[in-house]
C-alpha cells in the first residue's frame, strides 16, 4: 500500500481536478489519499471522494501541515504533491514502482512541466528554468551525485520522512538532504511528469523564486551537501545560452532572465544574510 499526501490552501477547483485524475488511475496496489488544508472549501471537495482523509491545519505553512499528517499515513511509500498541479497519467505509479524496484533509492522526483505558453516572457522563463533543472537532475542522476526532489511531485520511503523545522521554506530540499544523509540515493524519473502553472507577472515570479531559491539558503538548511548555488546557475546559464533559444526574441528574454536571476540572488543575500529575515513566504495568486 502507498499513500498520496496533498497539501493545498484555498484551491478547491484545482484540488478537484487533481483528485479526479488520481481516481481515474488504475494503480497496481491499494492506496490512500490524505489532504491537508486550512480552508473548508478544500475540506468539502476532499471528503466528496472515497478513500480520502482530510486534516484541517491552522494555516501556519506547509512544514506544519506535513508534520500534522505524516504520522498517520499507512503506506510504506509516500507520494507528495500540491493541490494546484496535475500529474500526468501514470506518473504516480511510475514513481512508486521505481522505489519498489530499487531499494537503494530513498526518494525519487518527477519532472515539472509548465502549463504556461512559451510564447510570452514569463512563460518562456518557466520553460527555460524547468528545462535547466531537468538537465541538472538528469546529469546528477547519471553520475550518482546529490539532487533535490521537486516538491510538485516526488515519492519517498515513509520511514525516511523527517520531522520538518517550522520555519523552512524549501521543504522538498530539506527532505531530500535528510534522506541523502541517511545513505540513500535520490532518483529522478523524467517520464513522471507533473504539469504546473507558473507565475505570469514579475511580482509573483519574485515571490515564488524567493521562496524556492532562498529557502535552500536558510540557516537551518545549510549542510555539506553540494547543492545548486549561484555559481552553478552561472555555469548552466552559459552552457545553455547558445543552445536553448530558438530566435532573437528568446535570446533577448534569456538575457533579461539572467539579469533577473542575478537580482534575485542579491535580494536573497540581502534579506537572509544582512537583514536576517526568516519569513520569505508570500502567496502567489497567478499560479492558481
Amino acid at each position: 500500500m502507498f499513500s498520496i499526501l496533498i497539501t493545498t490552501s484555498n484551491e478547491p477547483q484545482t484540488l478537484k481536478k487533481l483528485l479526479n485524475q488520481i481516481f481515474s488511475e488504475k494503480f497496481k496496489e491499494d492506496f490512500e489519499v490524505l489532504v491537508v488544508a486550512p480552508d473548508n472549501k478544500s475540506k468539502d471537495i476532499a471528503l466528496s471522494f472515497p478513500k480520502v482523509y482530510f486534516w484541517q491545519d491552522k494555516g501556519k505553512g506547509k512544514p506544519a501541515a506535513l508534520n500534522l499528517v505524516v504520522p498517520y499515513i499507512k503506506g510504506d511509500i509516500l507520494v507528495l504533491t500540491d493541490g494546484d498541479v496535475l500529474p500526468a497519467k501514470g506518473a504516480i505509479q511510475q514513481l512508486v514502482s521505481a522505489l519498489r524496484d530499487n531499494t537503494a533509492l530513498g526518494a525519487i522526483s518527477g519532472q515539472p512541466v509548465p502549463m504556461n505558453s512559451k510564447d510570452n516572457l514569463f512563460g518562456f522563463f518557466s520553460h527555460f528554468l524547468t528545462f535547466a533543472a531537468h538537465k541538472w537532475r538528469e546529469r546528477n542522476m547519471s553520475t550518482g551525485e546529490y539532487l533535490d526532489c521537486s516538491g510538485y511531485l516526488y515519492a519517498c520511503r515513509s520511514s525516511l520522512f523527517p520531522l520538518l523545522p517550522s520555519d523552512i521554506l524549501a521543504d522538498d530540499s530539506f527532505v531530500s538532504q535528510e534522506i541523502w544523509k541517511k545513505g540513500y540515493k535520490i532518483g529522478y524519473l523524467s517520464e513522471a511528469k507533473v504539469f504546473v502553472k507558473f507565475p505570469v507577472n514579475l511580482s509573483d515570479w519574485l515571490k515564488q523564486k524567493r521562496r524556492s531559491t532562498g529557502g535552500s539558503q536558510m540557516k537551518n538548511q545549510k549542510s555539506k551537501i553540494k547543492k545548486r548555488n549561484f555559481k552553478q546557475e552561472v555555469f548552466w546559464g552559459i552552457k545553455l545560452f547558445f543552445s536553448y533559444p530558438k530566435n532573437l526574441k528568446e535570446f533577448f528574454w534569456l538575457i533579461l532572465l539572467y539579469f533577473l536571476r542575478f537580482y534575485l540572488w542579491l535580494d536573497i543575500f540581502w534579506r537572509i544574510k544582512i537583514k536576517n529575515q526568516a519569513n520569505l513566504w508570500q502567496r502567489v495568486e497567478s499560479t492558481k
